[in-house]
């Protein structure tokens, strides 16, 4: 499943790429080592060929970086096309949207708050987990409305995590919460912390991308009201 042209939009924009290249209908993106989001090739319609393909794989290893396309739940012809070549698809993600309206109400002091530029104790939050100094400097590129947000428990720092603007939709990245402050609800806080800044700044609905094997994040957003929208994986060539 594709989700609607502003969600879409929003997916790749509050996330981009360092750079992007064109081969037809494909469209690759320079990650940096910045991971599969910003280092993959995607179907922008459903006119590429054997060629674009061909032309996509080149441009990832100029750059020097494994070939890897995302592809969406429901684009079947493009995922026969790369298993022929031997690509296996690894990583289902979903993308989830909520209302804004759904996630506001009072916040306890202190719990959660947003702050831009982040501080030093937010990317240390970030790196103790898989948002490395790559990944990171993806919020530095982003264009438009951002902010880090910042989690409390116990009077200490416990969680961290990136929201972006596009229209009227707010995505949240990077959400992070140390390990020893999990389970404790301050993932669900972040969330409405989000909303409450998403709302201020003209945005009226809450997205992300969560893998699908995170069973306990996707219950989680979906207990905050939460819906899946579309989804994606990622295919690559196996790495013997």
């Amino acid at each position: 499943m594709t989700p609607d042209p502003a969600i879409a939009l929003a997916f790749e924009t509050t996330w981009p790429a360092a750079e992007r290249r064109d081969h037809g209908a494909l469209r690759t993106g320079r990650g940096l080592g910045a991971g599969g989001r910003v280092s993959s090739t995607r179907a922008m319609s459903s006119g590429w060929s054997d060629a674009d393909i061909d032309a996509a794989e080149a441009t990832h290893r100029g750059w020097d970086q494994p070939p890897m396309f995302r592809v969406t739940d429901d684009d079947t012809a493009l995922q026969q096309a790369l298993a022929a070549r031997g690509y296996l698809s690894q990583t289902p993600t979903a993308i989830m949207a909520c209302p804004l309206s759904g996630l506001l109400g009072d916040m306890p002091g202190m719990v959660a708050f947003d702050i831009w530029p982040p501080l030093a104790i937010q990317r240390e939050i970030w790196s103790a987990g898989n948002i490395n100094p790559a990944r990171q400097a993806v919020m530095d590129h982003v264009q438009g409305p951002k902010t880090a947000l910042l989690g409390r428990l116990d009077d200490r720092a416990a969680a961290a995590g990136f929201v972006a603007i596009q229209g009227p939709v707010a995505m949240i990245h990077a959400l992070e919460v140390l390990s020893a402050f999990r389970r404790r609800g301050l993932a669900g806080w972040m969330m409405r912390a989000a909303a409450q800044w998403a709302q201020q700044a003209g945005a009226s609905t809450l997205a992300l991308a969560v893998s699908r094997s995170n069973t306990p994040a996707m219950a989680l957003y979906r207990s905050l009201g939460f819906a899946e929208v579309g989804g994606y994986g990622y295919w690559a060539l196996r790495s013997d």
